[in-house]
């Protein structure tokens, strides 16, 4: 491992520490000092300027060095959060800066989410890249795993302002991290030209990859999906599988498929990476199913666990074939598109799950979702581009025009 990839294993590691703490220290300060209407504006401020953002964000991903891009998206996210921590000392907190400086949170996420992409492939050499994007899938693991504890634990010690405060100061060190970042590889890039222009590029780039398209269309599937499970998961849990104790096993048990899946992704002899990718997707199916079905618990804890498991497997090898298949110059642009859809699918399936229940009940809407997660993912396998081997990726992508040329009419772009 070179000096620069554990720099960005350490500065990714801060940063997902950091992210993985703020849903959770928000929840515990404004539970106990506002309203649930406080709680949803202040996390839905943060939300939408992410959405909204995204896409801009894409294009200054690929226009400008991706480690600047989140070095300044950390130092924002640091003084955003240390602000959060000083207005959480206070009592009470005025919710309207909550707001306006969770929107700045939110902002910084969109540029530092679509840089990411851009960062690994200028500064990680494409053998070790597999590994690489590993181990940053067990980091993401771990601070998902840990950071809540953490958050409870600081919140009970010493209140939830210092939580924020500790929040900043990690994204300080990952911007200390990034500071002394050197890209092993300088990326070709075209001149910049107007903006409405590169974004349309960016799409017209997306399109070109019909296996992206179509994969990220199920992604928003699967986290659709997700929100439904982690809504009324819990409340199953409770209610038929032995109360609240239940629901941290499973939960924990799927961190652990989670985060065996991530490690043993990049060990696994796989030529047709997205053919595991979709198989990894539909696995969440499976506890989907059992909840539906009223299973006893340790059948939904194992089912979580392959579903996890499967998920695991998925994210490095995802990751890895965009930055395989996709045009350097064009991944922060394509990224966004698949960020955004994600990051939207998910809260909605989170906030239409419960009054979907109450209406139906629970069992058809989960047994719907599953179908849906089983049926998008399967279809994926008749496109021939999913069906690829790394090699034949390899040698399409040697041909790939740059992302800042859209396709003509006279010279249609071949599919990588």
């Amino acid at each position: 491992m070179t000096s620069s990839t554990r720099r960005l294993v350490l500065g990714r590691s801060f940063a997902a520490f950091a992210t993985a703490l703020i849903p959770t220290t928000l929840t515990l300060a404004l539970v106990h000092t506002g309203s649930n209407g406080d709680l949803g504006l202040v996390l839905a401020c943060e939300l939408i300027p992410m959405l909204l953002l995204l896409p801009v964000a894409g294009v200054m991903a690929d226009r400008f060095p991706p480690h600047r891009v989140v070095l300044i998206a950390d130092l924002v996210r640091a003084a955003a959060q240390s602000a959060i921590g000083v207005e959480l000392l206070s009592a009470p907190p005025r919710i309207a800066d909550l707001a306006v400086l969770s929107a700045l949170t939110g902002a910084a996420v969109a540029f530092g989410t679509s840089a990411i992409h851009t960062l690994v492939v200028s500064v990680v050499p494409e053998p070790e890249r597999m590994r690489t994007n590993s181990r940053l899938g067990v980091v993401q693991g771990l601070a998902q795993m840990a950071a809540p504890a953490a958050a409870g634990g600081l919140m009970l010690a010493v209140g939830a302002g210092w939580s924020s405060l500790l929040t900043g100061l990690l994204f300080v060190g990952s911007a200390a991290t990034f500071g002394g970042l050197r890209p092993e590889r300088v990326l070709r890039r075209a001149e910049p030209g107007p903006f409405l222009g590169e974004l349309r590029a960016g799409w017209a780039e997306t399109r070109r990859h019909p296996w992206f398209l179509a994969s990220v269309i199920t992604h928003g599937v699967w986290h659709l999906a997700a929100g439904f499970l982690l809504t009324l998961g819990p409340i199953i849990a409770v209610d038929r599988l032995g109360g609240d104790r239940s629901w941290v096993i499973i939960a924990q048990v799927g961190t652990v498929g989670l985060l065996f899946g991530v490690w043993v992704s990049s060990r696994l002899p796989i030529r047709r990476p997205l053919v595991a990718t979709t198989f990894g997707a539909a696995l969440y199916a499976v506890p989907l199913t059992a909840l539906a079905l009223h299973t006893p618990m340790p059948v939904v804890a194992a089912g979580y666990f392959v579903a996890m498991l499967g998920l695991g497997v998925l994210s490095p090898l995802w990751e890895t074939t965009m930055q395989r298949r996709i045009p350097a110059d064009a991944l922060g642009r394509v990224g966004s598109f698949d960020a955004l859809i994600s990051f939207a699918a998910r809260p909605l399936g989170l906030a239409v799950a419960a009054p979907v229940a109450a209406a139906i009940g629970s069992t058809t809407p989960l047994l719907v979702a599953a179908v849906l997660v089983l049926a998008s993912n399967l279809a994926l396998l008749l496109l021939p581009d999913v069906r690829m081997t790394t090699n034949a990726t390899e040698n399409a992508a040697t041909d790939a025009p740059l992302a800042a040329e859209p396709p003509t009419e006279s010279a249609p772009a071949k599919h990588a």
